[in-house]
């Protein structure tokens, strides 16, 4: 009996599979890395919270940034810009602003939405401003009656 147990064991044994841990996943292979120096690093921070960040590298990124503490409840507006040469051979600058009106980046390859089309049709802008006197009328509780005069956009 003892010898089917220890028989059993060896064949599970040897029926595991044996896995190799496979290699952790990398963004970059070791052929892509390169070093990239520091140019110019320059970090200025005053008594009273404003700053100063200019960073340049030899790949041709470079950042400009500087802040100041605005409002009682510890805020930063901050202002800057930043530039690096886009795979295709683009240079890309953008300027930015950072305040309490939100980030408000600048540069001519940001995506603007195109103008409106045609101009807004005068039913159209009949039709809201009758919602408004409606609305208006709902406010001061009175009932306004649906009008009997619409007709068909020309």
């Amino acid at each position: 009996m003892k010898f089917v147990v220890l028989a059993v064991l060896a064949a599970v044994a040897t029926a595991t599979p044996q896995y190799e841990e496979p290699p952790a996943p990398t963004r970059y292979t070791d052929s892509s890395l390169e070093h990239v120096p520091i140019l110019r690093d320059e970090r200025v921070q005053e008594d009273d919270g404003r700053y100063n960040v200019d960073f340049e590298t030899g790949n041709g990124i470079s950042v400009s940034l500087s802040g100041a503490p605005s409002g009682p409840e510890g805020a930063v507006s901050k202002a800057g810009q930043y530039s690096y040469t886009s795979p295709d051979g683009t240079p890309i600058v953008v300027k930015y602003v950072a305040d309490e009106n939100g980030f408000q980046p600048q540069s001519d390859l940001l995506p603007v939405a195109p103008a409106f089309p045609h101009p807004i049709p005068q039913f159209v802008l009949d039709q809201i401003a009758f919602a408004a006197e409606e609305d208006a009328a709902k406010a001061r509780g009175k009932s306004v009656s649906p009008s009997g005069s619409y007709s068909a956009p020309e």
